[in-house]
């Protein structure tokens, strides 16, 4: 039983994997699950038996795409101004992948109205988000890298925003906008405010 639970999970990592770079490519309306089934190793039967349709396959990609930055940058575990520096690095990582930000600023937007199928995740992953980055930054007043005081929800609403904003100027117009250097500084600026 063990074995085949192994098997199931490795399938279905592979699976979203998959679908990761299909929708990074073509983004969702161009994106086919035949594709991502032959891609993958599988049917579409095959494929539909792990992700009833498409929609409920690219909140499991947006989910898997989160968990992969979340191993990968670890903002929770690291705290104080280690957390700060690794967002601006999720956002230098962000700059290299533009159909993937593309990708998860359209279901953002889209995401906004109630009906929408990916309406629970955006909520539940900007909670998670701002829960996350406020916990950071108590760990920073913790171990004495910020001034006691702050409102850290008010600081991870902010830092949010400027990501977002930032990754949606620096799609319609990547020539001017700078995404990197400008969150970069905007880090830079906050550590030194939030210092004791």
């Amino acid at each position: 039983m063990r074995r085949g639970y192994a098997t199931g999970a490795a399938r279905r990592e592979r699976i979203l994997a998959t679908a990761l770079l299909e929708f990074a490519e073509h983004g969702y309306r161009g994106a086919s699950l035949a594709r991502i089934a032959e891609r993958a190793g599988l049917s579409q039967a095959g494929l539909l038996h792990h992700f009833r349709n498409k929609e409920l396959l690219l909140i499991a990609v947006l989910d898997y795409r989160d968990e992969l930055d979340a191993r990968t940058f670890d903002i929770e575990g690291a705290g104080g101004v280690d957390a700060l520096r690794a967002m601006a690095r999720v956002v230098e990582h962000n700059s290299r992948v533009p159909g993937l930000v593309q990708l998860f600023s359209v279901i953002s937007g889209e995401a906004v109205t109630p009906g929408h199928p990916g309406h629970d995740w955006a909520r539940r992953r900007y909670r998670r988000l701002r829960e996350t980055v406020a916990a950071a930054l108590h760990r920073g007043v913790e171990r004495g890298e910020f001034r006691a005081g702050l409102d850290a929800e008010a600081h991870a609403d902010r830092l949010i925003a400027m990501m977002d904003g930032l990754q949606t100027q620096w799609l319609i117009d990547p020539e001017r906008v700078d995404m990197v250097t400008v969150f970069q500084g905007y880090v830079d600026d906050l550590i030194a405010t939030l210092r004791p």
